[in-house]
């Protein structure tokens, strides 16, 4: 089934329920995440995307899995309390939805989640990411090279026949342009998602979105040597067992960007659905937790913002947070700088947080998650064993602040 045909079946589903749910110019629709229902097709192949409205797990499998099993939690009424959801492909991350016969994605760790009955899944995609990590029933894969143009990536084959889990999510960030996916192909029967356990998003810089972890310096930034799903936010959410969005771009700061202060600092291209588009994210989806990592771009070049102007900037993107996101808990961390300058920042963060919780808004506090580093990545930026200490850190102030 095609997208076009998709939404008459939605709107078929829902009818019955009710009877007796670094380019900055391309157009787009911004929309929230859901899951995108399919009818079954039994043993046949069935292919599904298109519009959805919510998210889905961003793990499986893993320690701290975000969903639950299965083959005992599959959405069913038993295991959530609520009616079972219907078969569908669960979107990760931010996405556009205007396309009716596709889905834009285009943040670091933006993907999908299908679970299944048979033996294998077949993506088709139009994608300038390069690089794209595969999970099968929480083992991950060998990375998945793509390229420019509708292509046909097969995710998994020769399954044992039953019940399976696939993930797919970009491995790199924004700057490389959009993901689009126009259709998802199962060899068997297509099943309602794992349900989304918690919700994390992560807000950052090159580090969040994990440039240079892959090498080992000296190197210089490459797709090959990105990966968001072992960055620190993608671990640490694994290990609690939370879905996370990312919303991160190298380079970026508070108030200043590195080596360029006259773009526009990730404060200004928050709101996108799509890091190279402007059009706005309409934020129905929702997390428990924000983590906001920002600021080692600010500090890193000698025009410095000043104490001032860089806690008001950070104050009132804090407000905006609160305004889109008014359940969230807050976790405002120190970025990556070092002596002096880094007990600096951190005093000023610490005022931000003082700020925040003084205008009668008590779910924000700072923590400091860096590690001693273990090796470099290209360009002086962490190895995935850094990230894994760094994970290791903010899983403790979840732990201490949530209850995670």
């Amino acid at each position: 089934m095609r997208i076009a045909e998709l939404s008459l079946v939605a709107l078929a589903l829902l009818t019955a329920c009710y009877d007796g749910t670094s380019p900055e110019d391309e157009p787009s629709g911004g929309s929230s995440g859901t899951d995108t229902p399919a009818e079954s097709t039994g043993p046949t192949p069935t292919t599904t995307t298109g519009p959805t409205t919510g998210s889905g797990p961003t793990t499986t499998g893993d320690p701290g899995d975000t969903t639950a099993d299965p083959e005992t939690d599959g959405g069913s009424e038993e295991s959530t309390g609520q009616p079972a959801a219907d078969p569908a492909v669960h979107w990760v991350g931010r996405y556009d939805e205007a396309d009716p016969t596709a889905r834009r994605m285009g943040w670091s760790g933006a993907g999908l989640v299908v679970r299944f009955d048979g033996t294998g899944v077949t993506v088709n995609m139009d994608d300038a990411a390069q690089f794209f990590t595969v999970v099968v029933d929480g083992t991950v894969q060998d990375p998945l090279a793509t390229a420019p143009g509708p292509q046909d990536y097969v995710l998994a084959t020769g399954l044992p026949a039953g019940e399976h889990t696939v993930e797919l999510y970009r491995r790199t960030e924004g700057s490389f342009g959009a993901t689009v996916v126009h259709d998802v192909t199962i060899d068997g029967e297509l099943l309602a998602p794992p349900p989304v356990i918690r919700r994390m998003e992560v807000i950052g810089d090159s580090i969040t979105a994990g440039y240079g972890n892959l090498g080992t310096a000296p190197c210089g930034f490459s797709a090959q040597t990105e990966d968001h799903y072992l960055t620190y936010g993608a671990i640490a959410a694994r290990t609690l067992g939370a879905e996370v969005q990312t919303v991160a771009w190298s380079g970026k700061g508070m108030v200043y960007n590195y080596g360029d202060d006259t773009y526009q600092p990730l404060p200004e291209v928050y709101d996108r659905v799509l890091a190279s588009d402007e059009t706005p994210w309409d934020f129905t989806w929702q997390p428990d937790v924000v983590v906001i990592n920002l600021g080692t771009n600010d500090f890193s070049t000698d025009n410095d913002p000043s104490q001032q102007l860089y806690t008001s900037t950070y104050v009132t993107f804090l407000e905006h947070l609160r305004a889109v996101y008014p359940s969230a808990f807050v976790l405002v961390v120190a970025p990556t700088l070092f002596g002096a300058e880094a007990d600096m920042v951190a005093g000023y963060l610490t005022d931000v947080v003082a700020q925040r919780n003084a205008a009668g808004d008590p779910d924000v506090a700072f923590a400091n998650i860096n590690v001693d580093w273990i090796g470099s990545g290209c360009d002086g930026h962490p190895t995935v064993a850094t990230h894994q200490g760094m994970a290791g850190r903010l899983v403790e102030e979840l732990q201490d602040h949530v209850g995670w």
